[in-house]
């Protein structure tokens, strides 16, 4: 594409300027120049992104310069017209930016939306996204598929006309998913997304409708073998109202052929993977690879696709489309039998005949499942009939004719199939309420191109062809208005136009005229029907050529690209030919369904039909009639597919343009399927295809850059001098432009825009950019001057100070070294003199230490010869005791000896034991068992064995001494011997013998001492063991008690840390549990919004009954104020006196089934009480029958008086005989018309078994009322007759009681006293047993209700319980269902609490009457019976009774009859302004509570009631009237809230009363508990708050975007960059822009109001937080949709926003209520677009900064992130994966945008108020003068 340049080349192609270059890989690749160009250059040196430089050769013939490259700021723009170069390279590169590094899949190419498939499911397709872009203008948000069906809305609503948005692409391109999400849009804005489901349907049937049109293809394993046209229907409030499905050009020959790698239609494999299931057994299927019609791909599976699970959704797709079970098997039936037919094969019995072989399966199965007889079948396969105009005759038809013959029929079968289920998905979608206006959305296929095309390609690039013209048409025209719109003068743009490719293919002796004609002929074939192509069109038409090596093919080159088609096939597929006898023979079958199709197609067919649903056919069959004539019919039976195409196309473009048309190309981004991949290639090519291209080269053709004047002047105003800038920014702008483009051919100036060529733009920003760097450059060379004086004077500073500190160093280190010099001098003298007295000393102590020495020498020999002599004698006496001792030892131990012979053996033996014993198992058991007892055991054992050797030691001394005493006598012995020596010779021997034995002795002796020391080493031993295993135990006890006190410790750390996380568990609970509190009544609070829209919707439908209702004679309408409006609680109040109301009747249908229904209800239960009541009645019957048999035996003895009593009763019992009888006939009534018909009729209004239940309840209830009155006279007779014969207080007299007892007397009445008198008592112990009886019931039913609170407690608990159990969602869905059915149960008792107090009301009343009355005729008794005389005699005295000053109670007294004139003048007509200026706020609600005062002061429960309600009802009547004025409903929700406050304070609650003053406290209500209507009321305050929500949020909404976002509180902080087609808003403050002080001033406005209002305070804190969180949210969403508002410059125009809310804030004393917290998302992206994002520190930093967003918003900023200047730099994308690595791990919501519609929830604190009631005064001014105060 040629690149229009605006001024000289030279100055662009200049040094580092960048260009693209063509690269075979990457399409286009960016370069830099490395030279200024010249002209005359053939080459220019270039170096490319990664570094290589190259040299690129420019063409000699045209010197065509490489397209240049758009500056940084424009890339990634939302719009490509936006970029100043306009080409294919910028397009590509922007498209590749946008997708890879933001993430963003939707751009504005002009009026085309661009959408590239991430194949990933993105966060971008929710309700808030939808509501974001509601009423957005298209070119305000980011492009997205909303924005085009927004924009599609818009335009049907505002200029009534249709509309239409063609979704186009390649197959895989995201067609079908981009038409489901326009319409889910359609079906939300237009608000019927919860009431007709259109949008439900339609996405229901694409299962259905994929799977009998989806196919696998070699680029799409869900490829849409067909297209369609969906016409969504509104009515005239643009509303969705039904749906219509067109189809076109079902590719049928894929039912019986499929290329390689490629497969059939779903359904067939959906049915063969199923094939086990029990229902499918009687269609004998089996693998997919057993069946001709399946295999041919070789491909029967796709990979992640389960066909099991999709014929599941196939067949749910079917039950909600409403095809029953019956017919979906039929569907299935069908489809088998096309797989079976398919198997049929043919045997050849010569050239021109065949055969089916007999008894053939597959044949036989498809007739079975057909219900055709397989004779005629099989025949009419192999056979065709011919018919002359003479005869008819049977004709057999070669193999090769019966095989296509068969397909074809398979083909006509599957067709008529898809027809059949295409109409049903109409019908489901039918709308039944006339069609207003529709927008159509066009799925259809895209330019198609493949190694072998044929029919089906052909028709597609054809049907492209006329869209691709249709749209060059609309952006022509487009651009054409927009030029005559701005006065430009303008010459017709060469743009491509493909009518000639049209003519090509439709005009007359086009392609498909060729076609046709050749399909007429009796011998026509593809080769000479290619013949005739080429002889026609042939080097006749340049769209035209032939292949070099084929003879059956042709090439047309079409908008996108040459297409090469094979001819064969093309003669057979556009005459679709299928033989009559055929399908007369499946005709012929029983087959329901089948006959259904081939009816269907009869009519379709037939000349004169039409379709309902407007859907042309495109594939209609020419059977061929037994009797054909000639004729119309016959002309339209034998069109051609081509035909038929042609035709429905044609009616889609009339349609189309008919339409206002809105485009979307859908791009396929790589053929892998990978998420985010970008294939160059790829996209390039389907650019080229869709248009997009085109569009840019007609835009860049003409202006495609144009700016108002007002932004040119913001963006340049840096080029303009002082003295350029008048007051009128258009000549300013024109005196300007001429001087910095000197060609005016350039550019053009309009009435309200500057239209630019291509590149004028980049030119512009080039001396902007350049204007700017100088001015950097002149600052940063100021700076640094100042800068390095500064470090100058610093550094001179520096050195002066260093050179004083170096000069005062030098002079202290001087005087340091003279004092050293004088102290060294010093030193020296001591220290010489200190050596020689030294030496001195040490001389003389030398002297004397000698002689010391020689001295002591001498002493010391002379002592030491003395020694030695000592020594001498000592050695001697030791020696001689030596000899002794020896001498005595040796005798010692002979005698040890033989102890220790002896003490051996018992050792030994005791070894013995011991050594069997510690062999032995148990003892080594038992020596391990406890550790302690051993160890006790064996310090016992080394205690024996130390006695042991101590009793050996003592028996040793014993034996010494004892050797020592025979020693003795020895010696004397030997003594006597030798004195006697007869006696020495004749003991010689026995000395000899003696000593022999002595010697043996001693020899033994030291065996037992060697033995003896073996033993004591043993004992060591055994010791040493015993110490070493005592220590062991004592270091294994040691170890247990570190062990211990371990798990001491860890049991304390533990128990500290369980402490810890209890606590910490506690408060999360708390907290939690708050979060849960305030999610309930979060939820309460929008079901009661949710009740009051329902409110007034049924309001608004029985207002619209009403006008459509026509009155019939003498009918009376009740007052509208009546029943409008009217709360549930006052319905359910005052239903049982308003049934038989004419109002009933006229409600709507919508409501009156569930009005019914609860009616029928409580009649049932009235009829069950009446039962109840005639078994009460019938048991009080049965006992005064046997009281009157136990009152006849006493009859005699009674007074005559009981005559009368008797008879009275008895006529009481026929009473309730005739009662019973009455009620029994009509139980039975009621009965029998219930039993007459069981239609839901039935409880209608009007019904008879309505009419029989009214009567009877209306009568049985006056019957019942007139009985129980008179039961209260008998009573009060009984009381009169009482009172009769006690003492008359009245008259102190006592002769006139004398008097009176002698009357008595005379006249025999003492007797009637007494016996009056035990009646009396007898009806007062009765009363008093009834009282005692009542009591003890309230207790039981008190404890009864003590015990269900325990078990709805306990109820709670459980549930509470199991919904923590379940996901978010099913917890919200039965946490709703259960309050759902917790509120009807509570709204079931409170209406029968209600009837029952209406009841006991009603009954006290007549009590009451009967007693007034009866005490009335006692006073007149009283008066007649006081004598006349006594009148006379007794002194009439004047009565002055003293009258003092009135003293005022605070309630204000009114007629019934003023009620409503009360009602009127008070709320309905009362006027906010006046009120709360000139009165005290909340007047109206104290005068209010006043009359509700009065009327508890009266006792007066219906006066209570009716005020109550009619309060209630008329607040919301204002509030429906004038509910969008906030004065209004501020005022309202105010004197709601001190209404409800006031029924509190005064309600006597002791909660309350300490508030009060000791006056207020005796204005308390003393009659009734209101705590009821408190509940309304407060309902009703809800309800009014979220209305003032939702007034705030309408009124601020226009605001918040342009002040918070697009205005410039701080001026030329941020730019206005260069915009595309289309126009944001302006962000320069014009007239009628809202700034942020209009924001500020509207929070001013409501701010004062409520003041004004005497709103609680508290409350004021919750509506100034919502309004917070409304301008925080609303700014964020768009600021997360709005790529241009993503920059610096933003983020700094947002702090100071916000810094300026929360001075308003700190104003008005509202810090503490927490709007700022709400407002800290906001903060926080706008500290992100503001802080550095390069590092991984800064990485850390945003990771902990923004703690109040999401990770969605987070990413979502940083994609958007986009530089106003060329000076910032854009976000890596690399750090963006950081950011997600470092928040993987965070735990938030999925969701990108706020929920702008959140309402917190409201409470309403107690706030009781100080103002006395009766220092109220009413002002004259609210004409309330018929009221008076009390």
């Amino acid at each position: 594409m040629a690149q229009p340049f605006p001024c000289s080349t030279q100055e662009l192609f200049s040094y580092y300027a960048r260009v693209w270059i063509p690269d075979p890989e990457e399409v286009w690749k960016s370069a830099e120049l490395l030279k200024d160009y010249k002209p005359g250059d053939k080459v220019l040196q270039l170096r490319l992104e990664e570094g290589k430089e190259l040299e690129y050769c420019l063409d000699p013939k045209t010197k065509e310069l490489p397209p240049l490259r758009n500056p940084d700021i424009l890339v990634g723009e939302n719009d490509l017209t936006a970029l100043s170069y306009l080409h294919e390279p910028a397009v590509l590169h922007n498209l590749k930016v946008r997708f890879i590094d933001s993430k963003l899949i939707y751009t504005y190419c002009g009026i085309v939306l661009v959408a590239i498939n991430p194949y990933e499911q993105l966060p971008i397709y929710g309700e808030d996204i939808i509501n974001a872009y509601s009423g957005q203008n298209m070119g305000d948000m980011d492009p997205h598929i909303f924005a085009v069906a927004e924009e599609a809305y818009k335009q049907m609503a505002r200029d009534e006309r249709n509309q239409s948005i063609i979704v186009s692409g390649e197959s895989g391109a995201g067609k079908t998913v981009s038409a489901k999400y326009a319409m889910r849009y359609f079906a939300t804005v237009s608000g019927s997304a919860s009431e007709a489901n259109v949008e439900e349907k339609v996405l229901a049937s694409n299962p259905i409708m994929e799977s009998i049109g989806n196919a696998k293809t070699t680029r799409n394993d869900n490829s849409s073998r067909f297209g369609k046209y969906i016409e969504i229907g509104f009515d005239k409030r643009y509303r969705i109202i039904g749906a219509n499905m067109r189809t076109y050009l079902l590719e049928k020959s894929r039912v019986v052929f499929q290329a390689e790698e490629e497969r059939n239609y779903h359904i067939f494999y959906q049915l063969c993977a199923s094939a086990a299931l029990p229902e499918f057994k009687t269609l004998r299927l089996g693998n997919a690879n057993f069946f001709h019609y399946t295999k041919q791909g070789g491909s029967p599976m796709i990979d992640g696709v389960d066909d099991a699970k999709e014929m599941v959704n196939t067949r749910q797709a079917c039950t909600l489309l409403g095809i029953s079970d019956s017919y979906q098997m039929g569907i299935f039936r069908i489809l088998a039998g096309i797989l079976h037919l398919g198997n049929v094969e043919f045997a050849s019995r010569d050239s021109d005949s065949c055969t089916v072989p007999p008894k053939h399966e597959p044949l036989t199965i498809f007739c079975d499942l057909m219900g055709v007889e397989y004779e005629e079948m099989s025949h009419w396969l192999c056979h065709r009939k011919l018919a002359t105009a003479t005869e008819t005759y049977i004709k057999p038809i070669s193999k090769l004719h019966a095989i296509n013959a068969r397909d074809a029929l398979a083909k006509h079968i599957y067709a008529n199939l898809f027809n059949w289920i295409v109409d049903h998905v109409n019908k489901a979608l039918h709308a039944t309420v006339k069609q207003h206006s529709f927008i159509g959305v066009l799925d259809i296929y895209g330019f198609e191109t493949f190694e072998i095309n044929s029919f089906e390609q052909f028709c597609i690039n054809y049907a492209n062809e006329k869209l691709q013209q249709q749209f060059n048409m609309h952006v022509f025209k487009l651009e054409q208005e927009e030029y005559m719109k701005e006065q430009i003068p303008w010459t017709l743009i060469d743009f491509y136009d493909n009518q000639p490719c049209i003519n090509l293919i439709e005009a007359k002796m086009g392609v498909l005229d060729l076609l046709d004609e050749e399909c007429k002929m009796p011998k026509g074939s593809d080769d000479s029907w290619a013949q005739k192509l080429y002889n026609t069109h042939l080097n006749k038409c340049a769209l035209f050529e032939k292949p070099r090596m084929s003879n059956k093919a042709f090439i047309i080159k079409h908008f996108a690209d040459k297409v090469e088609y094979q001819c064969e096939g093309f003669l057979e597929k556009n005459k679709d030919t299928v033989y009559e006898e055929q399908i007369k023979v499946l005709k012929s079958s029983k087959f329901k369904l089948l006959l259904e199709l081939f009816q269907d197609e009869e009519k379709v067919l037939s000349p004169t039909s039409a379709t309902p649903s407007g859907r042309v056919p495109l594939s209609r069959m020419p059977i061929k009639p037994a009797k054909a004539r000639p004729g119309q019919a016959s002309k339209e039976h034998k069109k051609t597919v081509g035909h038929q195409f042609r035709n429905s196309l044609h009616l889609l473009m009339e349609t189309l343009n008919a339409t206002t048309p809105h485009y979307v190309r859908c791009i396929k981004p790589n053929d892998f399927k990978f998420p985010f991949t970008f294939d160059e290639k790829r996209a390039v090519q389907q650019l080229r295809a869709c248009g997009v291209l085109e569009t840019i080269r007609i835009s860049a053709a003409g202006f495609p850059s144009r700016w108002t004047y007002q932004e040119f002047f913001s963006r340049y105003r840096v080029l303009m001098k002082q003295k350029d800038v008048l007051g009128d920014r258009k000549q300013t702008c024109k005196n300007v432009l001429e001087k910095l483009i000197q060609d005016k051919d350039k550019y053009q100036f309009g009435k309200t825009k500057i239209f630019f060529r291509a590149g004028q733009v980049a030119y512009l920003e080039k001396i902007r950019a350049d204007k700017l760097r100088a001015a950097c450059i002149r600052i940063q060379k100021t700076i640094r001057g100042w800068l390095m004086r500064k470090k100058y004077m610093r550094m001179r500073r520096a050195a002066i100070t260093i050179q004083r500190h170096v000069r005062g160093y030098q002079a202290r280190c001087y005087a340091t070294f003279l004092r050293r010099t004088r102290a060294a001098i010093t030193i020296q003298k001591f220290q010489r003199m200190y050596v020689v007295r030294k030496r001195y000393r040490c001389m003389r102590d030398a002297t004397i230490a000698l002689q010391a020495l020689l001295r002591g020498y001498m002493v010391r020999n002379k002592y030491q010869m003395m020694l030695r002599e000592h020594k001498c004698v000592v050695l001697q006496k030791h020696v001689r005791g030596w000899l002794a001792r020896r001498r005595y030892r040796r005798t010692l131990r002979a005698i040890v000896y033989l102890q220790c012979c002896y003490r051996r053996m018992m050792a030994k033996r005791e070894l013995k034991k011991l050594k069997i014993e510690a062999r032995s198992v148990e003892r080594y058991k038992k020596l391990h068992i406890g550790l302690e007892n051993k160890i006790m055991q064996l310090q016992r054992k080394i205690d024996e064995q130390n006695k042991e050797y101590k009793s050996l030691l003592e028996k040793m001394n014993s034996l010494e001494l004892t050797y020592s005493t025979e020693t003795e006598k020895l010696r004397s012995d030997v003594e006597r011997l030798r004195m006697s020596e007869e006696e020495a010779k004749n003991a010689t021997n026995r000395v000899l013998s003696l000593q022999e034995e002595i010697a043996k002795l001693r020899k033994e002796l030291h065996q037992t001492q060697s033995e003896k020391k073996s033993i004591e080493e043993r004992a060591d031993k055994y010791k040493h063991e015993t110490e070493q295993l005592v220590s062991e135990l004592k270091e294994q006890n040691s170890l247990l008690k570190t062990e211990k006190e371990e798990l001491n410790r860890r049991i304390h750390d533990q128990a500290k840390e369980i402490t810890e996380s209890m606590e910490k568990k506690l408060v999360e609970e708390t907290k939690q549990l708050e979060l849960d509190l305030n999610d309930e009544r979060l939820r309460y609070q929008n079901l009661l919004n949710e009740f009051s829209r329902l409110e007034e919707r049924y309001d608004d439908l029985k207002d619209e009954m009403n006008l459509m209702s026509i009155p019939k004679p003498g009918h009376k309408r009740t007052d509208s104020t009546h029943s409008s409006n009217e709360s549930e609680y006052t319905f359910s109040s005052e239903i049982t006196e308003a049934e038989d109301l004419p109002l009933r009747m006229e409600e709507p249908s919508e409501k009156k089934a569930a009005l019914d229904m609860s009616l029928f209800l409580k009649l049932q239960k009235r009829v069950s009480e009446l039962e109840q009541e005639k078994q009460s009645l019938q048991d009080e019957l049965d006992r005064k029958e046997e009281q009157a048999l136990r009152a006849k035996a006493k009859e005699e003895e009674r007074p005559p008086i009981r005559g009368a009593e008797l008879e009275y009763e008895s006529l009481k019992r026929q009473e309730l005989e005739s009662e019973n009888k009455k009620l029994k006939n009509e139980l039975n009534e009621l009965q029998k018309a219930l039993t007459e018909t069981r239609a839901p009729e039935v409880t209608a209004p009007g019904a008879p078994a309505y009419r029989v239940l009214l009567d009877q309840l209306t009568s049985v209830s006056e019957e019942l009322e007139v009985r129980k009155e008179e039961v209260l006279i008998l009573r009060s007779q009984l009381v009169s007759q009482k009172e009769a014969i006690q003492p008359k207080h009245t008259m102190t007299d006592a002769t006139i009681l004398l008097e009176d007892v002698q009357k008595m007397k005379d006249k025999g009445e003492i007797a009637q006293a007494y016996i009056g008198l035990k009646e009396t008592n007898r009806l007062l112990e009765s009363q008093l047993q009834s009282q005692k009886k009542s009591h003890e019931n309230e207790l039981e039913s008190l404890r009864g209700e003590i015990q269900s609170l325990k078990e709805e407690n306990n109820r709670q608990q459980q549930l509470l319980a199991q919904n923590l159990q379940l996901p978010p969602e099913a917890r919200i869905e039965a946490s709703l269902q259960h309050e759902i059915t917790r509120l009807t149960n509570e709204n079931l008792d409170l209406m029968e609490q209600l009837e029952k107090q209406d009841k006991t009301v009603r009954k006290l009343k007549k009590q009451l009457k009967v007693f007034a009355k009866k005490i009335g005729e006692l006073e007149v008794g009283q008066m007649e019976n006081t004598s006349p005389g006594q009148i006379i005699d007794e002194p009439i005295r004047p009565v002055n009774i003293p009258r003092k000053e009135k003293d005022f109670q605070g309630m204000l007294e009114y007629k019934k009859e003023d009620e409503q004139k009360l009602v009127k003048n008070l709320i309905l007509e009362l006027k906010p302004r006046g009120v709360a200026v000139n009165l005290i706020p909340g007047l109206p609600a104290y005068i209010l509570f006043m009359c509700v005062r009065h009327a508890d002061y009266l006792n007066d429960d219906q006066k209570v009631r009716s005020l109550l309600t009619s309060t209630i009802n008329g607040i919301k009547k204002v509030l429906k009237k004038r509910g969008d004025d906030f004065e209004t409903v501020s005022f309202w929700l105010s004197n709601t809230c001190r209404f409800l406050h006031c029924l509190k304070q005064y309600s006597g609650e002791e909660g309350f009363m300490k508030h009060n003053t000791p006056r207020q406290n005796e204005h308390c209500l003393t009659n009734f508990d209101l705590a009821e209507y408190r509940q309304v009321l407060s309902d009703l305050a809800i309800q009014i708050y979220q209305q003032l929500v939702r007034v705030l949020e309408n009124i601020l909404q226009p605001m918040i975007v342009s002040g918070m976002l697009e205005h410039e509180t701080i001026q030329g902080v941020s730019g206005v960059k260069p915009t595309g087609l289309r126009k944001r808003t302006s962000s320069i403050a014009d007239e009628g822009t809202y700034t942020l002080d209009s924001i500020i001033r509207q929070l001013n406005s409501f701010h004062s109001v409520m003041c004004q209002h005497g709103m609680d305070p508290e409350l004021i804190k919750q509506v100034v937080k919502q309004m917070f969180y409304i301008i925080g949210a609303i700014t964020l969403n768009n600021l997360l949709l709005r790529k241009d508002m993503c920059s610096w410059s933003k983020g700094m125009q947002i702090r100071y926003n916000v810094s300026q809310l929360e001075e308003w804030l700190r104003d008005k004393n509202l810090m503490n209520s927490g709007a700022k917290e709400t407002l800290e998302p906001l903060i926080q992206a706008a500290q992100l677009l503001q802080v550095k994002k390069k590092t991984d520190e800064d990485a850390e930093a945003i990771c902990s900064m923004c703690n109040a967003l999401t990770t969605a918003q987070i990413v979502k900023v940083l994609n958007l992130y986009t530089p106003v200047n060329e000076f910032e730099e854009r976000v890596l994308v690399s750090f963006i994966r950081t950011i997600q690595v470092r928040l993987r791990d965070r735990k938030d919501s999925p969701q990108l945008l706020m929920d702008a519609k959140h309402i917190f929830p409201v409470t309403f604190p107690f706030n009781p108020s100080s103002l006395a009631l009766e220092t109220i005064q009413i002002p004259a001014s609210l004409g309330l003068g018929f009221i008076s105060r009390v």
